[in-house]
Formats: structure tokens, sequence, C-alpha cells
């Protein structure tokens, strides 16, 4: 039995397909102004033209922040564990807000399975 290429996922931008490994899953992706951001079953990928600007196990995410605005573009901030990894800022546009909204809602299921859900109290 031939062995074949996988298939580009219809959720990806070329470039980003060229930095998945063998057998990796995309399960969320969302297009930025500059920039694209997808979040596989191994990693989050931010790719902006040809360049790989972050390259990340879930795991070592300090923060996601999601800031809509009116009047104004959404803005995603991904900051990393480790200080000396860039945090990234990507605008996304209107047409892209359920796709990045997804993202988020894959990366959070993901870190509360890795670490737990949340035990403080919303209690004043």
């Amino acid at each position: 039995m031939a062995t074949s290429e996988p298939e580009p996922s219809p959720l990806l931008d070329p470039l980003v397909d060229r930095h998945l490994e063998p057998n990796e899953t995309v399960h969320a992706a969302a297009r930025a102004a500059d920039a694209f951001m997808a979040v596989s079953d191994r990693r989050l990928l931010v790719v902006a033209g040809e360049r790989l600007t972050l390259n990340l196990p879930i795991e070592d995410l300090r923060r996601v922040e999601f800031d809509i605005e009116k009047g104004r573009p959404a803005t995603v901030v991904i900051v990393p564990e480790a200080a000396t990894i860039e945090p990234q800022v990507l605008l996304i546009p209107d047409d892209q807000l359920e796709a990045a909204a997804q993202a988020l809602a894959v990366i959070a299921a993901r870190l509360v399975t890795m670490f737990g859900p949340w035990r403080g109290s919303l209690d004043q």
C-alpha cells in the first residue's frame, strides 16, 4: 500500500502547514492581520510571513488575553512562561473572531486537562 503526503488542512495557511510535524493535528486556527495562529495536539504556533514566531507547547503558556473593544480590532496577546520568549500580539480581523475564540477555547481546555480546574473562590 502506497503512502501519500497528508492533505493540507483547509483551516491552515500553507506556510503553517510546512511547520507541522508528521501526524500533528491542528484543532483550531485563526488568521490575524499579519500572522496566523494554530493550536495543534502538541503546541501553539504563530507564523508571520514565512517565519515561525512562536512554537510553544501549551504547558509553557503563562497567559493568553483576548481583548475586544468597540471601534478597534480585537487583539490576542500570548505570553509564554519563559521571559526569554517574546510575547505575541495579534490583531484579529472581524471575520476571524469566532476562529480566534475557538482557538482560545481549545487552549483553555488543554490547560484544564493538564493542570486541573481553578480551585479558587469567586465569593467576595
